[in-house]
């Protein structure tokens, strides 16, 4: 079953499969009862993307099915948020009868947040000039009486932003709000309010402390940002420059100001800390200075490498997130031998699909 088949009435009965599944995998190393997170079941996804179907005077948006690549037809999208299903007609209604707008219109994509702000983002087979960008202003001006909506204007080696390429959401976690700009193309969790229960279930795993924080892969901040109540610093590393830049400007944003955020890579990061490289950037944050007793890893589909896992292994507590719970068992085999894990958790981000999202917490034997 894919997300463009959103049936409620299975929602259960699929939470269940994945409970089940995601059990047995991490029985081997853990008794502790699962903490299962639900998701909301219609209008989770908080960005979506669609191709174009141009057919006569029509137009309309397909997704293809993952399994037999056949073109569906998207009127409405009920995964996808209510402010992404009251743009994407708004969107279509308007191009439609605007050749400026319309001719080799591709793609069109949606960044949505729960604080009532969108950004959408129209690619084209063709190059975009001044008059484009003049009808695309009276695009966004209409969508503006929807929501706050930027717009960009996407074609090969062109990048037209009108306005600026960001959102900004409001999340309330444990009680108190926090606001992270989320920029076009850069990662951000899909499914806002499973994104909650994430963060404050990783927030009840370390309670208050006198120690720092080290997290690797931080994306945006999602993570430090609120963890760094419970800490006397953070130190979070992050290869991708436009969410380095995003982290230190939510840190800015939310007067946060116990978070160092460095551009690195977690590869890099752990070379440098057993000694192997040395680093400026390394230098700069005076890594030395940091006493950190826990690590927090929410690393790509792959997993933990091994110069990282060896990292990891140095501090009392790890908390990992994980998008694969494969990758995650192997590298739960590898921490064995000198950490049990006291805490496991299913966030269910992806609702009718197989893909499961987990979280354990690990402690030095």
């Amino acid at each position: 079953m894919t997300h463009l088949a959103v049936q409620p009435e299975l929602y259960e009965q699929q939470l269940t499969e994945k409970t089940e599944r995601l059990k047995a995998m991490l029985a081997p190393f853990c008794e502790a009862p699962l903490e299962v997170f639900e998701s909301p079941r219609e209008h989770y996804r908080m960005r979506a993307e669609f191709r174009v179907w141009h057919e006569g005077d029509d137009l309309f948006y397909i997704m293809f099915d993952p399994a037999t690549r056949e073109k569906i037809r998207m009127d409405q999208f009920p995964a996808g948020s209510q402010l992404i299903n009251t743009l994407m007609p708004a969107v279509l209604d308007y191009v439609k009868f605007r050749p400026l707008l319309r001719q080799k219109l591709f793609q069109v994509e949606f960044l949505t947040t729960t604080s009532g702000q969108a950004l959408v983002s129209l690619i084209y087979h063709r190059q975009l000039d001044e008059q484009w960008q003049a009808e695309a202003e009276q695009l966004r001006a209409h969508l503006n009486t929807f929501a706050l909506v930027h717009l960009i204007g996407r074609a090969r080696k062109q990048k037209i932003t009108l306005e600026q390429d960001w959102v900004v959401e409001q999340l309330t976690i444990a009680d108190r709000d926090y606001r992270f700009q989320q920029i076009e193309n850069s990662f951000t969790q899909p499914n806002a309010t499973v994104n909650i229960s994430m963060v404050e279930w990783a927030l009840a795993a370390t309670e208050a402390t006198d120690h720092d924080l080290l997290e690797l892969y931080c994306g945006n901040g999602n993570f430090s940002l609120p963890l760094a109540r419970n800490f006397q610093r953070v130190l979070a590393t992050e290869i991708s420059k436009t969410s380095v830049a995003s982290a230190r400007y939510n840190c800015q944003l939310n007067d946060i100001d116990n978070v160092t955020v460095v551009r690195m890579s977690a590869e890099d990061f752990s070379a440098v800390m057993q000694g192997e490289k040395t680093s400026r950037r390394a230098d700069e944050a005076e890594l030395d200075s940091f006493n950190c007793q826990t690590v927090l890893v929410d690393p790509p589909r792959a997993g933990l490498d091994d110069a990282t896992l060896e990292l990891v292994r140095q501090y009392p507590r790890i908390i990992y997130i994980s998008c694969n719970p494969e990758t995650l068992v192997a590298n739960i085999e590898r921490l064995a031998s000198s950490h049990q894990v006291t805490r496991r958790a299913l966030f269910d981000q992806f609702p009718y699909t197989h893909h499961m999202e987990a979280g354990v917490v690990l402690e030095r034997r």
